[in-house]
This record gives structure tokens, sequence and C-alpha cells, in this order.
């Protein structure tokens, strides 16, 4: 009982910050029906970025405290505008050509990113400076790190303020209005780029969180991270049902305590293989994903 809790420990946490990413893939696809494969590389710059801040600033003895709360926010930051000059420069002049002219956009921005990493960062791992502390708690023969509680509320803050943005506020409203009805919404009076532009930047922006997160959690970084992540990511996207916020934060929960439990009671090696399978699954039998795909409401 006690290994099958701490799987369930691990597992949330890594699901966290699957979820984080899988927001990205689902928003952008309802707003613009649009996988960006590059979403991925966005967070492994946000952990590189992130590395930076936490190399430098703890080099200064700064405040623990104050380190991770700069890496985070410069993380988020900088990926945020890593987002915009993406969706500007290689997405929004392809959105009125052919859905394989965008996917090929896509993929090159990854390559450009991951390529662009391994130049300035170089072709090893980058490991994070040891500055979080290690205690934490047991429970049931189970042991969670206050870093890991810590990490996993404030991925669930982050989706929380997600979905209040979008379901309260006027910008929330724009983008659901464009992802039921591109044409309906600009006649409505809405700024359709700037509403597409502010898709991109949400999502880059919890994929930069959870990059900065991952990075000081498993200490190990490189420039080809994002590509595994970011298909894990994407397979909570389609679990959860594409364009279904709610459905991508359960389904990357669930990703994450699948990816565990495979871990644990199997290999490590069969980890990837089993997420992928249910991937194959879910597009088999049942398409809409697990929650649905929201047809008159994407995000």
């Amino acid at each position: 009982m006690s290994a099958f809790l701490q799987y369930v420990v691990n597992g949330l946490t890594s699901g966290a910050f699957i979820a984080l990413v899988a927001l990205g893939y689902t928003m952008i696809y309802g707003v613009i029906r649009l996988i960006n494969f590059a979403h991925g590389d966005v967070l492994m710059v946000g952990s590189f970025i992130g590395y930076e801040l936490v190399v430098t600033l703890a080099a200064r003895h700064w405040p623990v405290a104050l380190v991770v709360l700069l890496a985070l926010v410069g993380g988020m930051a900088f990926t945020g505008g890593l987002g915009m000059l993406i969706e500007r420069v290689a997405y929004q002049p392809l959105l009125n050509s052919s859905r394989l002219a965008i996917l090929i956009s896509a993929l090159g921005v990854s390559l450009a990113l991951e390529q662009g990493a391994q130049l300035i960062f170089g072709a090893g791992f980058s490991a994070f400076p040891s500055v979080l502390p290690s205690a934490g708690f047991s429970f049931a023969g189970a042991h969670a790190s206050y870093v890991q509680l810590g990490m996993f509320v404030i991925s669930v803050l982050l989706m929380g303020g997600l979905y209040l943005f979008v379901h309260k506020t006027m910008a929330g409203t724009a983008m659901r209005a464009l992802a039921m009805d591109k044409d309906a919404a600009r006649l409505m009076g809405i700024n359709v780029q700037r509403t597409i532009l502010l898709t991109f930047m949400l999502g880059s922006v919890l994929a930069g969180a959870s990059g900065v997160m991952q990075g000081m959690y498993y200490t190990e970084i490189n420039f080809f991270m994002g590509f595994l992540i970011g298909l894990r990511a994407f397979t909570a996207a389609v679990l959860g049902g594409i364009g279904n916020i709610p459905g991508a934060m359960v389904a990357g929960l669930l990703i994450g305590l699948i990816g565990s439990f495979s871990d644990g009671y199997i290999s490590s090696e069969w980890s990837d293989a089993i997420i992928f399978a249910v991937l194959i699954a879910v597009l088999v039998f049942k398409p809409t994903g697990l929650f649905g795909e929201r047809v008159a409401e994407r995000v």
C-alpha cells in the first residue's frame, strides 16, 4: 500500500507538469485548429531560462524563495514573449493557408528551437544547483516533499487561474467566441489576431512555468527534453478531449499517474510505450477523448 501511495504522489507531481503543457496544446487547437508541435520546445526554453537565473542568483547567495520566484517569473515571461513571436512569425502569415503548410511551419519552429538551444547551451545535460530543500512529510508509508507539494499547488493555481480567465473575463469570452466561429467573432467586433496572439502567449506562459518547475524538480535538462514531454502532453490533450480545458487538466494528471505506475510496477523502459499505446487506443476507440471534444465551446 505504501508503494502505491508513493507512486500516486510522484504521478500527481509529474502529471501537474504535463497538464500545464497540455493546456497550451488544447487552447491553441481550440482557437485555430492547429496542433502546435513546437509547444514542447517552448517548455525546454523555459527550463534553460530558469536554469540560467537559478545559477546566477544562487551564486550571489540570494534567498532560496526569491531565487525560485524570480526563476519561475522570468521563465514564464520569456516563454510568453517567445510564444507571441512564434505566432507572429511562423503561424499568423499562414492562417489562411492549408493545414499542411502550418504543420510544416510548426515542425520547422520546433527544430529551430532545439538546434538553437543546442548551439547556445550545448548538447549535454545541464544540472540545476541544489537549492531546494529535501524536507517533507510521511503518511501511510509514503513520503512527499514540501517541494512536491509546493509545485503541485502552484500548478493547480495556474490551471485554476487560466480556467477563471477563460470563463470570467472579456478576453476569455473572446477566445471562446473565436473557438466557436471565427468569422462570426470578427463580425461581432472581436480582434481575431489579437485574441490568437493572447492564446499563444497564455499557452507559452504555462509551458514556461512547467519547464522551470520540471528543471528544478528533476535537476537535469537538455535541448531535446521538450520532444518527449511534448508528446506526453499532446497525449493528455487528446485523452481529455482536444479543445477541452478541464479535460486537459484531468488527463494530464492521469498520464502522470500512468507513467508513475508503469515505472514502479513494470519498468521505466516501458512507460512511454504504454502512454503512447493509450494515445492510440483513444484515437481508435474514442477520438473525442474521455471527456469529449468541445464542439460548441472549445476553450
